[in-house]
């Protein structure tokens, strides 16, 4: 009776976790984890961009490290590096991921998801704030997944009262395996 009423337990257990197992919150953004080089076009010029994606702190955060090379050119006669660090997490409250850009430049802008497309191959970040920037300004990133090897980013940025300009297009192929 005892081993009996122990199995019990046991099945029911394994039952209860099954029936509450979540699905893989992160499994929209599976794709970017890993190292990428891109070049990149827009109003700074043309660039050569590096990007890396990576699980931090036990899985609970997505690391984003980005450095863009301008070279001198006509657009941008001086040239210029830009660097960034973005940490992509899941706020449990408002259920909406969170993308929080820190630029050199000394600007922070926080995103949220817009939306990701029913086959999962469009996401689209809106900001909800610019640190850094006078009142108004908006920005919006979209990614378009290509393949397993590829992904098209898209930037843009509005002033205040203004429309949204594109302000780089970058083609980003994966440089090494998927961990």
């Amino acid at each position: 009776m005892k081993t009996l009423l122990a199995f019990a337990f046991v099945l029911s257990s394994v039952l209860t976790t099954f029936s509450q197992a979540k699905p893989d919150v992160w499994k929209p953004f599976q794709h970017f984890i890993g190292e990428w080089k891109g070049v990149g076009g827009g109003q700074p010029g043309t660039g050569d961009y590096e990007r890396s994606y990576k699980f931090i702190y036990d899985g609970k955060f997505i690391e984003v490290r980005n450095r863009s090379v301008y070279a001198k050119q006509e657009k941008n006669p001086k040239g210029e590096i830009h660097e960034d660090i973005g940490y992509i997490s899941y706020d449990k409250t408002r259920k909406l991921f969170i993308l929080r850009q820190f630029h050199k430049e000394g600007f922070v802008t926080q995103y949220k998801l817009d939306d990701i497309s029913a086959d999962g191959k469009i996401i689209i970040f809106v900001s909800e704030s610019i640190e850094g920037l006078p009142p108004g300004y908006r920005a919006f990133e979209t990614y378009k997944l290509n393949d397993n090897n590829e992904f098209t980013e898209t930037f843009e940025v509005a002033e205040p009262n203004k429309d949204f300009e594109v302000y780089t297009k970058t083609g980003f192929k994966r440089t090494a395996p998927k961990p």
